[in-house]
């Protein structure tokens, strides 16, 4: 028989009772349904996961200043100035797989514009390299400062939109002057909106300014009050930290003598910063990103062999693999449970054509007393419990991604189409009818034409 010819006889046994046909496809439209709707649930949700990690940066690296210790006990953190403007353009010009890096000094003070005041969960002072670093190139408005800004101090910043909202309510910042520690700052930008992080900071409460205004400006720390008089003696050496100067410029303090070093030692300005912000390259070089940094960082140090680093390097790749391993986990446990439901569909069809082959037992044995043949049988039966799947698992799409879309307006949660998932639905769908379908077609295939035609 031609194929046309089976898919005909099939579609008019199934026909012959549309209820039974519609109810025997019920357990494959809840389970393919199932299916649809925890996939598209399960993709939102990495996605969202993944957008929020994005955000946050998957692929930065902080680093951050070493910790002092005295009589066995440390004090954390940061809490020795170990890192320097000029380590963070050695790791930029020394690790091939560093994508970008700014260095980063943090102040925690009032902001006050008008007769309305706020306190940021974040001042920065960095450089342009930050924006790039936290994907935070879209602005909304104004322009970023520039190298230009960070080189002469000027004071200008860019505001998150938290900010915006709590000084300026409605207005627009740009040109405007607000006050930072009684320092007037000239907004340029405002930043994009970035929303919480996984660990519900506000990342819109912020403001960016160039790190050496804030440094010399805002925190003051830049004088560091360091006795640089020598023992006594005329032949005393004295300490001038001359590569530290911002910027690099050593004719932006007047030189003195040596006499003069001596007879009035006065503080200079150790240019140390808070922590370094870097981008790998890519997430699969987070690694060998990591393993250059501390490689220039020990150089740079001069950190023997055998001792330990000053300087601290955290990633997020634990907290992305954490995250992105549970939301895996989540949805293949329910993805398991809407499998069941396909295989007790598939046992629903399995019983209901053994029970239509029960009943067309002697229409098989006169198809083939006039010249079927076996395989024609076993097609016809085959084809039908197929085209029941086929059906069930259209069904089971539509009935899935409407569910998915109910959750989406009802509740909110995210959800995303997964053309994935109804191509594998529609795949499941034939094989379960393949699967559960060849036994009885083989079993009316095998029937002996005089004994079906004899059947009462």
């Amino acid at each position: 028989m031609k194929a046309y010819h089976v898919i005909r006889n099939s579609m008019k046994g199934l026909r012959r009772n549309p209820m039974r046909a519609m109810l025997t496809t019920l357990g494959i439209i809840i389970g393919v349904g199932a299916v649809i709707a925890m996939m598209e649930i399960g993709a939102g949700s990495s996605s969202a996961i993944q957008k929020t990690i994005s955000s946050m940066g998957a692929n930065v690296l902080l680093v951050l200043p070493g910790t002092a210790a005295s009589g066995g006990v440390s004090f954390g953190s940061g809490s020795i100035a170990t890192l320097t403007p000029d380590d963070c353009e050695a790791i930029l010009r020394e690790c091939p797989s560093v994508l970008n890096a700014a260095p980063v000094v943090r102040a925690r003070t009032q902001v006050v514009y008008g007769n309305r005041n706020w306190v940021p969960s974040g001042i920065y002072g960095t450089t342009p390299a930050f924006l790039e670093v936290r994907d935070w190139n879209n602005l909304s408005e104004g322009e970023p400062f520039t190298d230009r800004d960070v080189l002469n101090a000027n004071k200008v910043c860019l505001l998150g939109q938290t900010l915006v909202r709590e000084l300026f309510q409605g207005e627009s910042p740009i040109g405007k002057e607000i006050r930072v520690k009684n320092v007037l700052f000239r907004v340029v930008g405002v930043l994009g909106s970035k929303g919480a992080n996984m660990m519900g900071h506000d990342q819109d409460d912020i403001l960016l300014a160039p790190w050496t205004t804030v440094k010399y400006r805002v925190t003051g720390s830049a004088l560091s009050n360091t006795n640089q008089s020598a023992s006594s003696g005329a032949t005393g050496s004295v300490n001038t930290l001359s590569d530290l100067y911002p910027g690099g410029q050593p004719g932006l303090y007047p030189e003195k003598s040596e006499a003069q070093a001596i007879n009035n030692p006065m503080p200079v300005r150790f240019t140390n910063i808070d922590q370094i912000l870097t981008a790998a390259a890519s997430t699969r070089e987070i690694e060998s990103a990591i393993e250059q940094i501390k490689e220039v960082l020990r150089e740079r140090h001069r950190i023997r062999a055998g001792e330990s680093d000053d300087f601290n390097i955290r990633d997020m790749t634990e907290m992305t693999k954490t995250l992105t391993s549970t939301t895996t986990l989540m949805t293949n446990l329910l993805l398991c449970v809407a499998m069941i439901s396909l295989v007790v569909g598939g046992v629903g069809i399995m019983n209901i054509m053994l029970v239509s082959v029960t009943e067309r037992t002697r229409e098989i044995g006169l198809r083939m007393a006039v010249g079927a043949r076996a395989r024609d049988i076993l097609r016809q039966f085959l084809v039908e419990a197929v085209v029941l799947c086929l059906v069930g698992g259209a069904m089971g799409i539509l009935l899935g991604h409407g569910g998915s879309y109910f959750v989406w307006l009802f509740l909110r949660w995210p959800v995303e189409t997964s053309p994935g998932a109804i191509a594998a639905a529609v795949l499941v769908s034939a094989g379960v009818g393949i699967a559960f379908g060849f036994y009885p077609a083989w079993k009316a295939s095998r029937m002996d034409p005089i004994e079906a035609l004899r059947y009462e």
